[in-house]
């Protein structure tokens, strides 16, 4: 990652009169997000459509990604940057360029699931004035396919649930997936660009603005359609090790609480971790083995990543 991104900005036609309630901010990266413009592309929703290219240096999906911005009915502006930034100084970035007092961060592989989506949280921030709310994530349209069987039945389990369960532990389960956020409380309270890679920038946000503001938990959710393979999965846990230890760090008082702390100190007295601890990978990753066995053998060995944390 890099500090000296040049950006590239391009708008639709719409964008230059435009008065919107509402900023939508996409962020990519090697991802197509067009079905998603397409979903969104609801000219009634007094919203703006910003995407962020974080440095993809895919061409022809950058200019994909022009024609299609071009071609929305709403209000669009296309950013491309010259290298990659990362997840929370790119969505730093894409608050930048939004106008709307409410922004709502959806990642480049969500697709809405009710037809009113957009409608439906521009009239919570006019309606209001909420200053936080996740609408939380399904996987209602997403494609079954076996390489991702591992991840569907974890995300299922743990990610997928109503506003009532998450709102028992609001901070926990706010992701960038699917958040609106109000001008102000943004700008007093940004995404930490101290984390690098993947996880918990998000989750640490909310952990710093919870304490100023509530957080609102609705059910008006998108699907998640990327889904990854078991070693992708692992390969993000692995890095996301180091982010952790920065949570852990600014914040013990309420990680201390989680299921992934515990486990973590639990597991950080047993000897022989080198050992195995690649174990309980090398089982995560066999698919011959029963999925529910595999997700618990990699909550294990993401415990196990995070106990030089605890």
């Amino acid at each position: 990652m890099t500090s000296t991104a040049t950006e590239t900005v391009k708008d639709n036609l719409a964008w230059a009169d435009a008065q919107p309630r509402l900023s939508v901010l996409i962020p990519t990266y090697r991802d197509d997000p067009s079905a998603l413009l397409t979903a969104l592309d609801d000219p009634a929703a007094r919203a703006e459509i910003i995407v962020l290219d974080d440095g993809s240096g895919d061409k022809a999906l950058a200019d994909r990604l022009d024609r299609r911005i071009e071609r929305l009915r709403l209000p669009a502006r296309f950013v491309k940057l010259s290298a990659n930034e990362g997840r929370a100084k790119g969505r730093n970035r894409l608050a930048s360029h939004a106008r709307a007092g409410h922004f709502l961060f959806l990642d480049s592989d969500m697709l809405p699931d009710p037809k009113d989506f957009l409608q439906r949280w521009t009239a919570l921030a006019e309606g209001e004035n909420t200053p936080i709310a996740f609408g939380g994530f399904t996987l209602d349209q997403t494609p079954r396919r076996p390489e991702h069987a591992l991840h569907r039945s974890m995300a299922l389990k743990s990610d997928c649930t109503p506003a009532p369960e998450r709102a028992r532990s609001p901070e926990k389960h706010v992701f960038t997936s699917n958040l609106l956020v109000r001008r102000d409380v943004f700008e007093s309270v940004a995404f930490d660009e101290g984390f690098t890679g993947w996880g918990w920038e998000d989750v640490e946000w909310a952990m710093r603005v919870g304490r100023e503001h509530p957080i609102l938990h609705i059910d008006n959710a998108a699907s998640h359609l990327g889904l990854d393979t078991a070693p992708a999965m692992a390969a993000k846990y692995e890095q996301s090790a180091s982010n952790f230890a920065r949570v852990v760090s600014a914040h013990r008082d309420i990680v201390s609480a989680y299921p992934s702390y515990k486990v973590a100190r639990a597991l950080k007295p047993l000897p022989a971790r080198e050992i195995w601890r690649p174990l309980l990978k090398a089982f995560a990753l066999n698919e011959a083995a029963p999925t529910p066995l595999r997700a618990f053998a990699l909550r294990l060995y993401r415990a196990a990543l995070y106990c030089e944390a605890v």
